[in-house]
């Protein structure tokens, strides 16, 4: 039926697991959440628990997949209660079926036997992503995320890491491929410390925003994250905006004024591109980061704050240290915790969810009825290698939006560079390098296959390099996915007649 999400309310917590003795332990996990809660409910039957799925509000769904039958029955219980958090667990632990179930609805999963620490950590963790409601008594406000969740499956629903204070529909790291909840488990693991973070990744995938989520998910979120881009600020300027500086420090300082890490002061200081920054300051970084003292330009005093440091570059550190651009001592001082950013091109999985939270975003933002794209567009959009990650992708969507409007975002809707595949032959995904694949079988000399038998060869290879995804194997083999599901309809027909 729902959950109580955007109501003051203890959260309902339910248990299915044939063994009542594992259900009643599984179930005292509720002592060690911080949300309230209510007594949790029990099922040792699948029956009674679908019922009450369908009929009652259920915020926290534990369920066995013994009990169910396996991770392929997940899908009937996601769908009852779509907005609830869903852990799955099970004596047979696997990689594979860890992901399996979670692209069954599942948010977790957990290998019995388990400790309820651990269980009460990835409820608490997805509590505070998907329904901060239940967590705090601010209102929730929605993200870009879940305003794009009805527009794909429930089980791939994207991940996202936002706080309850955030602006509505502001960008949220979005993701559903094993990169990225790689990239959410490493911010939930490194939000409560102290310690520097060191995030790094191409332009445009999102490195501010998972600093942010860092912020957001640690104990400072209540106090202020400072932003600082060192290379938008000219070099001579640099250490007044991180520092600050007195009257009269240099022509024009004409009152005083706090610099970042004053600013940062009880929260988080994020330095953007920090491989921009001069030698000189480096230093002055480091002695910083080493005993939490500064001194504003021009004064000779020093203060001390309590900043975290989290900081980002598009560069390899290691090849500008070795190239004498950064200093290895900071180096090391920052590089505590290092997140590494995927490119786009990499996690194919999180492109389409990220291109419906966009295009749901804008098409409110410009008034158009946008709901979502065609198979054509889908495949090209997935295809196509995104030089510029995120940020590309959400300009690219936005230009769409403002351009056209529509139901569903077509093909011709698609810019030329994204469209044109020989004005960009990087883009053109090169089948044999998704994975490796037997050679075709031989044949006798001068035996000649029918052209149909050729087709469904070649398209029945591309469906394997890319797991059965017809998107993306239409979009390799420069055809329509429609076409694919005809050509398939027809073989079918042809078999079934004994051609």
């Amino acid at each position: 039926m729902g959950s109580n999400e955007g109501k003051e309310l203890p959260a309902i917590v339910r248990v299915l697991d044939a063994s009542a003795s594992e259900a009643a332990r599984t179930s005292a996990v509720c002592a060690k959440l911080s949300a309230a809660c209510t007594d949790p409910i029990l099922y040792t039957d699948s029956t009674s628990c679908l019922q009450d799925l369908a009929d009652k509000s259920t915020d926290i769904l534990i369920i066995d997949l013994e009990t169910i039958g396996g991770e392929e029955a997940l899908e009937a219980y996601a769908v009852r209660c779509p907005k609830s958090v869903i852990i799955a667990v099970s004596a047979k632990g696997s990689v594979s079926r860890a992901v399996s179930a979670m692209r069954s609805g599942a948010h977790d999963f957990l290998t019995k036997p388990f400790s309820l620490d651990a269980l009460a950590s990835k409820i608490m963790f997805q509590l505070q992503q998907r329904r901060p409601s239940v967590t705090t008594p601010e209102p929730v406000v929605s993200s870009v995320a879940a305003a794009a969740a009805p527009m794909t499956k429930e089980a791939m629903a994207p991940q996202r890491l936002l706080s309850a204070k955030e602006p509505e529909n502001d960008n949220r790291l979005i993701g559903v491929s094993a990169q990225m909840r790689d990239v959410h488990d490493q911010i939930a693991r490194m939000a409560p410390s102290q310690a520097p973070v060191f995030i790094t990744g191409e332009s445009g995938t999102g490195k501010e925003l998972c600093a942010n989520a860092v912020h957001n998910l640690s104990d400072r979120c209540d106090n202020r994250f400072v932003t600082l881009n060192c290379a938008a600020i000219p070099r001579d300027l640099i250490e007044s905006e991180i520092f600050g500086y007195v009257r009269g420090a240099f022509t024009g300082a004409t009152d005083n004024r706090a610099g970042a890490a004053e600013q940062a002061d009880g929260g988080t200081l994020f330095l953007d591109e920090i491989g921009e920054m001069d030698l000189l300051l480096q230093s002055k970084l480091l002695r910083f980061l080493q005993t939490g003292t500064f001194q504003r330009l021009g004064d000779t005093s020093s203060r001390k704050v309590d900043a975290r440091i989290i900081c980002a570059t598009n560069r390899n550190p290691v090849s500008e240290i070795s190239a004498g651009r950064f200093r290895e001592d900071l180096y090391y001082r920052l590089h505590v915790l290092p997140i590494h950013l995927p490119p786009l091109r990499e996690r194919r999985d999180d492109i389409l969810p990220l291109a419906e939270a966009f295009l749901l975003r804008y098409s409110s933002e410009e008034r158009r009825g946008f709901k979502g794209f065609d198979a054509d567009a889908e495949a090209r959009i997935v295809a196509y290698a995104w030089p510029g990650n995120v940020r590309q992708l959400e300009n690219t969507i936005r230009q769409i939006v403002v351009m056209n409007d529509g139901a569903a975002v077509t093909y011709d809707m698609l810019p030329m560079v994204i469209r044109d595949l020989s004005a960009r032959p990087n883009a053109i995904i090169d089948l044999s390098r998704e994975r490796p694949r037997s050679a075709p079988p031989s044949r006798p000399f001068g035996a000649i296959e029918p052209l149909w038998a050729q087709e469904r060869r070649i398209i029945e290879d591309a469906l394997d390099a890319f797991d059965g995804n017809i998107a993306m194997a239409a979009a390799a083999l420069e055809i329509s996915p429609s076409t694919i599901y005809r050509k398939r309809q027809a073989w079918s027909e042809r078999l079934m007649h004994g051609a």
